[in-house]
């Protein structure tokens, strides 16, 4: 039993090494791109075209950035969804074609449906993004030649996989088999940890079955995987199935691609003091009115009784003392009149509890994402309050 121990242990250390390896060489290959475009930006004389296409570079490479830590996320349970029942046969036949373009023309992807209505809660754009990335890995297992077999069923039941017991209740689950190389058996254990890839170097981060894992989990089911080596692979996503739909809250419409604030007062509440600046600087630049706060605490004593002088609430969700989603909770009992918008990049609570009924801004976010959450939201209040 020791020495299980001890293997168990070392086998721990030798993932959360080959994790932070793993993070610390894509980030480094990320920041190299940023700090080189900046370096050339501050050089005196920079052409317009050429300052453009520094630019563009630290723009695209920030969105990579920000793919990279939300696949992490989705790993890791803590990323924050925006569940909604949905006809799981519908959302497979919206993106048939995306998966026949991403597959390529020598892969034939089949599908087989029933005429039954297969309805889960989840994030629809996980779930597809879930699909794509059991798509790709099919696609690379067989050369980009073969046959790619979706199939839906409703009513199903979960197995014990991974040594955990059996699911309750009813599940939808969605198989997809190619016609590939298989994986090999002492592969199969580690198939869905970060960064574990079989593939050539710069083919595959080893983050697309990891993002499928950590989604399944997060929305109460789970996702097992059977392969025969030579003969391909079956991986079957299984979800909680929904009885019917949940009408969701109704956003209102115009004013959600404006920008300028029009003097509208924000109270900021972020404890970071780098992200708290650069949040009420982003903001006056768009014609906002600021006030920061460092806590939620002093939030409240700044919006007193009536919230006087404050349109809206900008808060973070983790941080010390009251968070986010409880000062979101005081301000709807208290002032239900002031509208909230949250943002995260990170939140245990917010991944075990979901973010419904509030406005939630992920980071990092642009500044016509921030400006539209606001207006978004501040248009809703309106409509509410009458």
């Amino acid at each position: 039993m020791a020495a299980e121990e001890r293997l168990r242990q070392s086998q721990k250390m030798e993932a959360i090494g080959q994790l932070t390896g793993g993070v610390a060489h894509d980030f480094n290959n990320l920041l190299t791109v940023i700090r080189g475009s900046v370096d050339l930006l501050r050089r005196d004389n920079v052409a317009p075209e050429k300052r453009q296409r520094y630019l563009d570079a630290i723009g695209d490479t920030a969105d990579r950035a920000a793919k990279l830590t939300g696949q992490l996320l989705a790993f890791a349970r803590r990323q924050t969804l925006e569940p909604e029942v949905f006809e799981v046969g519908q959302r497979l036949d919206a993106i048939a074609d995306m998966l026949d373009s991403i597959t390529g023309s020598r892969v034939l992807v089949r599908f087989e449906v029933p005429d039954a209505i297969c309805r889960v809660r989840a994030d629809v754009s996980q779930f597809e993004t879930a699909l794509v990335n059991l798509a790709v890995n099919a696609r690379d297992a067989m050369e980009s030649e073969g046959t790619v077999t979706i199939r839906l069923c409703c009513d199903a039941r979960m197995p014990s996989i991974r040594g955990h017991g059996p699911g309750t209740g009813d599940f939808v689950a969605v198989s997809l088999s190619d016609t590939g190389i298989g994986i090999a058996p002492d592969d199969l254990e580690r198939i869905f940890e970060p960064f574990f890839t079989t593939k050539d170097v710069g083919k595959g981060t080893g983050l697309g079955l990891s993002q499928v894992f950590g989604f399944a989990k997060q929305s109460g089911g789970d996702v097992d995987v059977e392969s025969v080596v030579g003969k391909g692979s079956t991986f079957t996503l299984y979800l909680p199935q929904a009885e019917s739909t949940v009408p969701g809250e109704p956003r209102p419409t115009g004013q959600q691609e404006a920008i300028d604030g029009e003097g509208r007062c924000v109270l900021v509440v972020e404890d970071n003091i780098s992200v708290g600046q650069f949040a009420t600087q982003l903001l006056e630049d768009l014609g906002y009115g600021t006030a920061w706060v460092t806590s939620a605490e002093e939030a409240l004593d700044r919006l007193g009784s009536d919230g006087d002088g404050f349109d809206i609430v900008f808060s973070d969700v983790v941080m010390p003392g009251m968070g986010g989603i409880e000062l979101a909770k005081r301000l709807a009992r208290d002032l239900p009149a002031m509208p909230v918008v949250l943002a995260s990049g990170y939140s245990h609570v917010l991944a075990q509890e979901g973010a419904e009924g509030l406005e939630l801004l992920r980071k990092p976010y642009s500044a016509s994402q921030l400006s539209a959450a606001l207006q978004r939201r501040i248009a809703w209040a309106n409509e509410r309050n009458g």
